[in-house]
């Protein structure tokens, strides 16, 4: 997942933002706009950035809430007379940090952008280097098998839910304050007081995956505070179900996007190939899950420390969001053909996956309540089983929320069509983490105030990413222009 972490998919600590790493604490202060911007420690980062540390009410609800750290960065424009105003990269998540990406994806920005805009990038709340949160969980329920809801062999829940309640005990336990207030609205209000730290009248912005919704909530929150805004692979925005409607999607979004890799993993020509035929490929899979599922390889070295049919579905969920990332699937599946497994897969420091997992936990289970009880799972992962096998029920099995011991601060934002029509969703038509029939749905939500397009495309993050050139054009001439299609667009 490059720089950043998506949604439900980041709760599963995919791909790890490296900018929780690299950025730590700022050096040799100078201010400007009421932020003292610093030079950036770390590695990897474009001297032109600068970090600056923005102060937050914890609360917003309490005047006499203690303030929190946001670390933020900033490229200044290339060009100081061409200057339009501020690009916010919004994150993933959540869980993902924007920290680095000044420096990282939007150089990938046409010149004109950079000409026009300060790139800027944030650390949302809870996330280090901002003040972080903790959960202190259990090292074995930090694999990415566990921290997605995967059933038991037989379909059943009750070691998911058992999961929810050590998980979420350890949450209360551990986290804190802070883990209640964590929440995508005031993800929203934290944005606004960057806005304010930055001396701009109205922000525009770059939301990726979940950073969609963030964007959405921010410009339903804080309509005339915005210029130009592009939401990247869009999530659902369903008040009623929130992220429950984001883990449920991806149930579609693998079938949308399995006979890509199917083609692909049946190419004559592929190093990688798994079946002489793309027909093959899904039986294939199905047949190597299922024996996992009854005899397990040991796999030293990995969390947990087999290979049995969990970890296979979530390599395949992994793997889908970018035909990059096929062959790490493809090897999987030929190494358990052949009774072996690969090195073990390198896994970011435990203090990072602690933090990134504390902040999926509590943005996800204060956004919106989740049913508590069992009944309610069992239910909709016997009909997710029956209708959709490659995904094995996950999709729509217990996560923490089942046994959050807090009860939602605010209802989830209804995002409408009430505000300036100053939005560009892209959308890649075969994307298995934000499906594209969500994506429609959030269009329909905004109404006049939003125009789609959608790219005949496979993968997860359209613009400047595994989209096309025709996508990218359309979003690149919006920010450097305004200039939106006048309608709903195709990009063949």
């Amino acid at each position: 997942m490059t720089q950043r972490t998506h949604t439900i998919r980041n709760f599963a600590v995919v791909g790890v933002s490296t900018a929780l790493l690299a950025v730590t604490a700022p050096v040799a202060a100078s201010r400007s706009e009421g932020l003292a911007w610093t030079a950036c420690e770390g590695s990897g980062i474009d001297p032109r950035q600068r970090c600056a540390t923005l102060q937050v009410p914890m609360d917003y609800a309490d005047p006499d809430s203690p303030p929190i750290d946001i670390a933020v960065s900033r490229i200044p424009r290339e060009n100081p007379d061409a200057r339009r105003g501020t690009l916010l990269l919004i994150p993933g998540g959540p869980g993902g940090s924007s920290l680095n990406d000044p420096s990282g994806k939007g150089q990938k920005l046409p010149q004109g952008v950079r000409d026009a805009y300060d790139l800027v990038g944030f650390a949302p709340r809870g996330l280090a280097p901002s003040t972080p949160v903790d959960c202190g969980l259990d090292h074995g329920d930090l694999a990415a098998s566990k921290l997605r809801p995967w059933p038991a062999v037989d379909g059943s829940v009750d070691g998911n839910m058992a999961t929810a309640r050590r998980m979420a005990e350890a949450c209360a336990a551990n986290g804190g304050e802070l883990i209640r207030h964590l929440s995508t609205a005031n993800e929203a209000r934290d944005i606004d007081r960057l806005r304010t730290a930055l001396g701009e009248r109205k922000l525009s912005a770059w939301g990726v995956s979940y950073g969609t919704y963030v964007g959405a909530v921010y410009a339903q929150l804080f309509p005339h505070r915005t210029d130009r805004i592009v939401l990247d692979s869009n999530d659902n925005p369903d008040p009623t179900r929130v992220a429950r409607a984001w883990l449920a999607g991806h149930e579609q979004g693998v079938e949308d996007t399995f006979p890509d890799f199917a083609a692909w993993a049946s190419k004559s020509d592929n190093p990688d190939r798994v079946a002489s035929r793309a027909a093959d490929v899904r039986p294939l899979f199905l047949r190597l899950a299922a024996g996992l599922d009854r005899e397990p390889l040991p796999w030293p070295g990995a969390n947990p420390e087999e290979l049995n049919g969990n970890v296979l579905r979530q390599t395949l969920l992994d793997s889908l969001y970018s035909p990059s990332r096929y062959p790490t699937l493809a090897k999987l599946m030929r190494a358990a053909q052949q009774g072996t497994v690969p090195p073990a897969p390198a896994a970011p420091p435990e203090a990072v996956l602690q933090n990134v997992a504390a902040v999926g936990a509590g943005t996800l289970c204060n956004d919106i309540a989740w049913p508590t009880s069992k009944a309610v799972y069992e239910k909709d992962v016997a009909e997710s089983r029956a209708k959709y096998p490659l995904t094995a029920g996950m999709p729509r099995n217990a996560m923490p929320c089942a046994a959050w011991p807090y009860t939602p601060r605010e209802a989830p934002v209804r995002i409408t069509d009430r505000g300036p029509s100053n939005i560009l969703l892209v959308q890649n038509e075969r994307d298995v983490a934000t499906p594209l029939s969500g994506a429609r749905k959030l269009r329909e939500a905004f109404g006049r105030r939003g125009v789609m397009v959608t790219v005949n495309s496979t993968g997860h993050d359209a613009y400047l990413a595994n989209g096309n050139a025709c996508g990218d054009r359309t979003v690149s001439r919006f920010l450097a222009t305004g200039q939106r299609p006048d309608a709903d667009a195709y990009c063949a």
